[in-house]
């Protein structure tokens, strides 16, 4: 998701009706998905792919039946050929940031996973700079080059590029790029996505089961309900967000985005316990300094035009003047 500063310069009011809601949700959205690295490896003995499957074909189920249940079908008929080439486009690179999460976390590399979606807000802005020609501030592209120093030092720490760390990175980059060119609210983009991929996903989870391949089913009605919810894990925290980012300030949301990245990094450290050599915790802590460089920036940014607002309704917008008309003498009535 990317923010220019245009799209700052007029945030909600921090005191609107449903703030403290909406903060509770964002914060709720962003925990779950900080806490995916604890079921994702629940779905074994799948695999990588298997589970992938079932999270687009279960999610496919899931939303079509709350677009028919709640009437909201119209809104998938009425989108136009062009609209669909989008969305077959973001629903591809969901469905690659999807995997290669998956893939991290059933591999034993989480903190890498956690990389990505530090690195992934500095590559939106890339993105929005280069594609969408949008301006960054001297401030922002400092972060941006602390971030790509940080991506040199554990390339070279380790001999080889964070592979998964990058493709997490620039596949949601990309995703929330082409988002900002759908004119769709979230649910029901997620619905159009689903529908795309999911008969692709539910034709091979067919073709497994046919082969023996597949563990639907083989190894008791706890495995395969856990693979049903990989539908509801996925759509829950998206509504969260849906209700969070129409009710908090961008800034807000914007600092929230880094929650579910610090639970997943904590998650494969502390609990993992995956090996972090001293060029990774360098490379770690750059990337962090480039958060923060960047996030304050936005935090000032969107103050100062707080402010300039403020100001300008001041000049422009004066006081009502009440003036105060005689009133005329009563006719008199004979």
């Amino acid at each position: 998701m990317t923010t220019s500063a245009d799209s700052m310069a007029l945030p909600p009011s921090p005191r609107q009706p449903g703030t403290a809601s909406g903060l509770l949700c964002g914060v709720g959205a962003y925990t779950l998905w900080g806490l995916f690295p604890l079921f994702w490896p629940l779905l074994g003995p799948a695999d990588s792919v298997e589970i992938l499957a079932h999270r687009i074909a279960w999610t496919m189920v899931f939303m079509l039946g709350g677009l028919l249940l709640f009437g909201r079908w119209a809104r998938l008929r009425g989108l136009s050929a062009r609209s669909w080439l989008l969305v077959a486009a973001a629903a591809v690179l969901i469905a690659v940031n999807w995997g290669t999460y998956i893939y991290g976390v059933t591999s034993g590399q989480v903190t890498e996973t956690a990389l990505g979606y530090f690195i992934n807000p500095l590559v939106s802005v890339v993105l929005g700079v280069a594609v969408l020609n949008e301006q960054l501030r001297r401030t922002q592209w400092v972060a941006i080059g602390i971030a790509a120093v940080a991506v040199i030092v554990m390339t070279m720490s380790s001999a080889s590029v964070p592979v998964i760390a990058l493709v997490l990175a620039t596949s949601f980059g990309f995703y929330g790029l082409i988002k900002k060119t759908v004119p769709m609210d979230s649910v029901t983009s997620l619905a159009a996505e689903s529908v795309v991929l999911g008969p692709i996903a539910a034709g091979y989870l067919i073709w497994l089961g046919a082969s023996g391949a597949g563990t639907f089913g083989e190894h008791g009605v706890w495995h395969a309900l856990l693979l049903v919810s990989a539908g509801p894990v996925t759509i829950v925290p998206l509504l969260l967000f849906g209700t969070s980012a129409r009710r908090l300030r961008l800034v807000t949301l914007g600092a929230l985005q880094y929650l579910a990245p610090i639970i997943q990094f904590a998650w494969g450290l502390f609990v993992m316990h995956e090996p972090m050599t001293p060029e990774r915790w360098l490379g770690f802590g750059l990337v962090w300094a480039a958060l923060v460089l960047f996030t304050v920036d936005g935090a000032l940014a969107a103050h100062r035009s707080r402010r300039k607002l403020a100001r300008y309704e001041t000049t422009v917008v004066p006081e009502a003047i009440v003036v105060e008309v005689p009133e005329e003498p009563a006719q008199s009535t004979k």
